[in-house]
């Protein structure tokens, strides 16, 4: 199983999806094909998943959801600002290509690995540790936004976080 070293997430309007273009070992690069009802089951999960690595300084915060929403944003925002202009990965027309049916998710702890699954077989890796996995969502959350699909799904502090770091209007890729 391979797994994916860099990553370009780009909403692509003819076919209604987001590609995930990445490069795997031996410097090949492969796209995957991310739906909305797909991406809808995956964020949920990783979004309950990073609500748990925030460290709360005192067990009332805990009972405190808008202290626990302000910290959210405040790490998004961290990861967001920190969230660096690459290369694309580009797609080429051998590229392999396949659309994507399941994602196996392992919390390894600090470390969240996504497995992306074709229904032939095909499979690759992307393990992210909390920012990183951050600063993807709030690529992913941009992506949303230009597809012009429901935001009811994403919670107030992404929504604000994303807002203020990447801008909207922009349709470009990024990585």
């Amino acid at each position: 199983m391979s797994e994916l070293q860099r990553i370009t997430s780009e909403y692509i309007e003819d076919e209604d999806r987001i590609r995930l273009t990445g490069e795997v070992e031996g410097d090949k690069i492969v796209a995957l094909w991310l739906t909305q009802r797909m991406l809808v089951r995956l964020v949920s999960h990783l979004l309950k998943w990073l609500e748990q690595q925030i460290p709360v300084a005192a067990p009332e915060a805990l009972r405190n959801e808008q202290t626990t929403e302000m910290m959210q944003g405040f790490a998004q925002q961290a990861a967001s600002a920190e969230l660096s202009a690459q290369q694309p990965v580009p797609c080429q027309t051998d590229t392999l290509t396949w659309l994507v049916n399941s994602v196996d998710l392992t919390d390894k702890g600090q470390l969240m690995k996504l497995t992306f699954k074709g229904t032939n077989g095909e499979s690759v890796t992307l393990s992210l540790q909390a920012q990183p996995l951050r600063q993807w969502l709030a690529i992913i959350h941009q992506q949303w936004r230009v597809a012009e699909w429901p935001q009811t799904m994403w919670p107030q502090w992404m929504n604000e976080a994303s807002s203020s770091a990447i801008t909207p209007e922009s349709s470009s890729p990024f990585h």
